[in-house]
């Protein structure tokens, strides 16, 4: 089944395919399909304090809730399938904070429950001090700045300021965010449970593409394993 790993990765993730038509093009079943993506996945999505340098743009976005794959739901009723969740509902909604300096390198944080520790903490493990930081208004990257005695220049909408001096703004990692939407979308709804590891993904192919057969291989020989047979 050597070879099918290969040909799973080569001709399913490297082209962003659904589970259902990957099993359909390498000749598995669902249950393998998806079983070999979240293990082909998990260990780049635990490896994500990528260093970021240089001017770091920061902003946060939102995510439906989707509980897709449980079949006990405790908290809400279920949606019908490719439903949206109430826009007016914020704890339908899961937050993530993206990271992106201007070489292209992005790290990420999932947190359903965002709050100044985390971002900070997140920040801190990822930013040195000769970064520039750049933000939206929020005050918790403001503080983070301050506490690590880091550059910081906040966009603030409101007062319709965008850029600073052409050069600081979050126009790319705004960018960066909108093209993930649009490439999550083709996937009609992702588990709250293994967002992260398809912000890993993404960060992956697009961010370093000269090293994705590396990382394949690399990923295949580490879940050797575990793998079915």
């Amino acid at each position: 089944m050597s070879g099918d790993r290969h040909s799973y990765c080569d001709r399913c993730m490297r082209d962003s395919l659904t589970l259902r038509v990957s099993a359909a093009r390498v000749g598995i079943d669902l249950k393998t399909a998806f079983r070999w993506r979240h293990r082909f996945l998990s260990a780049s999505a635990k490896a994500n304090a990528n260093a970021l340098s240089g001017i770091i743009e920061v902003d946060e976005t939102f995510f439906a809730e989707s509980c897709k794959g449980k079949r006990n739901l405790t908290h809400r009723s279920p949606r019908k399938r490719g439903g949206e969740s109430n826009k007016k509902k914020k704890a339908d909604k899961i937050p993530v904070v993206i990271a992106r300096d201007r070489n292209g390198h992005v790290s990420d944080l999932v947190d359903p429950t965002l709050n100044k520790s985390t971002i900070h903490a997140f920040l801190a493990l990822i930013i040195n001090r000769d970064s520039i930081l750049c933000s939206d208004g929020h005050s918790w990257y403001k503080t983070f700045s301050s506490d690590h005695g880091i550059a910081h220049h906040r966009l603030i909408a409101l007062d319709n300021q965008r850029v600073i001096g052409r050069e600081y703004h979050i126009q790319n990692v705004n960018s960066y965010i909108s093209r993930l939407k649009g490439w999550i979308a083709r996937f009609h709804g992702v588990g709250t449970a293994y967002l992260p590891n398809y912000l890993a993904w993404r960060r992956l192919f697009k961010n370093a593409p000269a090293s994705e057969e590396a990382w394949l291989r690399a990923a295949i020989s580490t879940n050797q394993q575990q793998m079915p047979t």
